[in-house]
């Protein structure tokens, strides 16, 4: 018996769309799931999105008050895709509404407000994801069984990536992102989030870090109307980028391990370079988002001169084989949201939870505020668990 599930998708940019495709696609993959989820309702501020985004997917109503589906009692689960300085107040009231949800990281602008949803969600009694979808993908999940099992050593050192050039354009709209009380922390809460989600995926607890941050395309011309993505606005009013272009950060692991951590949304020539390498004492190994299904991988006993395959993921790795027969066909990016989805209505489900949770979330913005400290103070920064 399969039971229907009222969903909703609050915030209907590039990512809500992603969500709302993954509800729509997930039983297609997880046949075996024991919940269908029914789109019912989606609320954006933007007029006529969310009138486009019902006629286009099927939702059942449309609105621009976030707080009508808090309302909703056919609304049972709820995806929050909201600008950031929205992620704590909707998270909050979506769960104390009694609404499980999957929520887009970082949830909201500080440690403190991840933690306040994550309290709410705890009290409430209800089901939490968070949208860290870098670590679904099954070479990740490969890379860590990899670690855990110790081919490669003792972890001596790693290095986690994040480059993009959405922001590179000096033409790029002034919005939310730039704004230091509705985007927080710039860089650090779009990209270097998943890279210290990643880094606690693989590696364990950060014991420590230090950071330094740059603000490199330092004024931008504010939109004169409504926009979606990373839209370019020349000609409008010019105004100050208040967070940070570009971070870098060393890492001192709980395990003994080091690390560096570097994220930018500026970098002219890269698009999406995403990665980590792990370096082990017997071995190492590599994994690039731009291919998403290989790893590279140094083991052995020979040390020096010791070579590196690539390998293919296949149906034995993470939740491939819910998409793909064979190693080294293809999945993408939209295929992680897909897996995130599935977790979070098993969570929902069995009753407990699957995938990022929000205690991960908490851990993030713990290393993010940190950076942020460090960043200011020039100093080391302790971290304790949340």
């Amino acid at each position: 018996m399969v039971d229907a599930l009222g969903v909703a998708v609050v915030g209907f940019g590039w990512m809500g769309r992603v969500h709302t495709q993954a509800y729509a696609r997930v039983r297609h993959h997880y046949p075996q799931l024991a919940l269908r989820p029914e789109l019912v309702a989606v609320a954006e501020e933007v007029p006529g999105r969310a009138e486009e985004a019902a006629e286009q997917f099927g939702f059942a109503c449309a609105t621009r008050d976030w707080r009508a589906v808090a309302a909703d009692p056919r609304v049972r689960a709820v995806s929050v895709t909201a600008p950031n300085f929205l992620h704590r107040e909707i998270g909050v009231a979506m769960a104390e509404a009694g609404k499980h949800l999957w929520i887009e990281k970082p949830v909201g602008l500080t440690g403190e407000d991840a933690r306040a949803v994550a309290d709410a969600v705890a009290k409430a009694g209800v089901q939490g994801t968070v949208g860290f979808n870098y670590r679904n993908a099954p070479a990740v999940e490969a890379a860590r069984d990899l670690i855990a099992s110790g081919e490669i050593g003792t972890v001596t050192h790693v290095r986690i990536r994040l480059f993009s050039d959405y922001a590179a354009h000096p033409d790029g709209a002034l919005t939310w992102r730039y704004e230091r009380e509705r985007g927080g922390s710039g860089v650090l809460g779009d990209l270097a989030s998943h890279g210290a989600d990643l880094a606690r995926f693989l590696l364990g607890d950060i014991a420590s870090l230090t950071a330094d941050t740059a603000i490199f395309v330092p004024e931008r011309a504010r939109p004169t109307g409504a926009t979606a993505g990373h839209a370019l606005a020349s000609g409008g009013e010019p105004g100050p980028v208040e967070n940070e272009d570009y971070v870098s950060c060393l890492l001192r692991f709980a395990s003994g391990a080091r690390g560096v951590l570097e994220a930018c949304r500026v970098s002219v020539g890269e698009q999406n370079n995403y990665g980590f390498e792990v370096h082990g004492t017997r071995g190492a190994v590599f994994w690039d988002f731009r291919r998403m299904n290989e790893l590279a991988v140094s083991r052995g006993a020979t040390y020096q001169d010791q070579p590196v395959s690539t390998v293919y993921v296949g149906p034995g790795d993470g939740e491939f084989a819910a998409f793909q027969p064979g190693a080294a066909n293809a999945m993408g990016y939209d295929d992680l949201k897909v897996i995130e989805a599935y977790r979070f209505l098993r969570s929902i489900a069995e009753g407990r939870p699957y995938g990022a949770t929000l205690a991960d979330a908490v851990h993030s913005a713990a290393v993010l505020d940190a950076m942020a400290v460090s960043a200011e103070s020039g100093a080391w920064v302790s971290l304790r668990t949340p």
